[in-house]
């Protein structure tokens, strides 16, 4: 399956160009990535996440 709807992370705007039309900056995915009750990594991946918010302040 693939992703159409992407953000801009700059300006916030929705759109399917892989480039913002009003800004130019490159978009990503605006959809979360799956989930799975099995995952073995999520550990990892919030401990990740816990540690970017801490450094960004």
């Amino acid at each position: 399956m693939k992703f159409l709807i992407r953000k801009c992370p700059k300006c916030g705007t929705y759109t399917l160009r892989e480039e913002c039309p009003k800004c130019g900056t490159k978009t990503k995915v605006a959809h979360p990535p799956r989930f799975s009750p099995e995952d073995k990594y999520v550990r990892y991946r919030v401990l990740i996440k816990q540690l970017s918010k801490h450094l960004k302040t």
